[in-house]
């Protein structure tokens, strides 16, 4: 647990100085076998991208280190709550921990919390408020594109 205290309180340096230079509050760290591997802070404003999340950059960060998408064994932490589209790639990345200060409830007055997109996944995509339809479009010379890439990769 003291180790947890030490990569949250690093998170949440990130966090401040981030803000501090105009950024947007969120700092992540990512640690495999008690040492910090990579750190991440939120970069929307400075790179006009919005999946530019602290978290998500840790991850990218961490990826190159290890020279894996799979980082498994690996413990992410972050100043805040995890988003959906962050907790999405902390579980498809095969981190199998997440640990946050902020959480979406502390969030909510200061306009940071992601609570409102957790409220639209929940729902069946066809009752979200984005239009999302599956058109089964294939190539005209009947390839199957994922059968390309299983074979490609074998």
């Amino acid at each position: 647990m003291a180790d947890a205290v030490v990569w949250l309180r690093q998170a949440l340096e990130l966090a401040r100085e981030n803000a501090v230079k105009g950024g947007r509050p969120f700092g992540a760290v990512v640690v495999k076998d008690g040492k910090v591997i990579a750190t991440g802070v939120n970069e929307i404003l400075k790179t006009n991208d919005p999946t530019s999340h602290a978290e998500l950059n840790a991850i990218r960060q961490a990826s190159t280190v290890l020279g894996t998408p799979r980082l498994n064994g690996c413990a992410i932490y972050a100043s805040g709550q995890p988003c959906p589209m962050c907790l999405a790639a902390i579980h498809m990345s095969g981190i199998t921990s997440v640990t946050y200060a902020y959480s979406n409830a502390e969030g909510e007055p200061f306009g940071l919390s992601s609570a409102a997109v957790y409220d639209q996944l929940a729902r069946p995509l066809s009752e979200q408020s984005i239009s999302a339809r599956h058109l089964p479009l294939r190539f005209e010379d009947g390839e199957e594109l994922y059968a390309l890439w299983k074979r490609s990769t074998i």
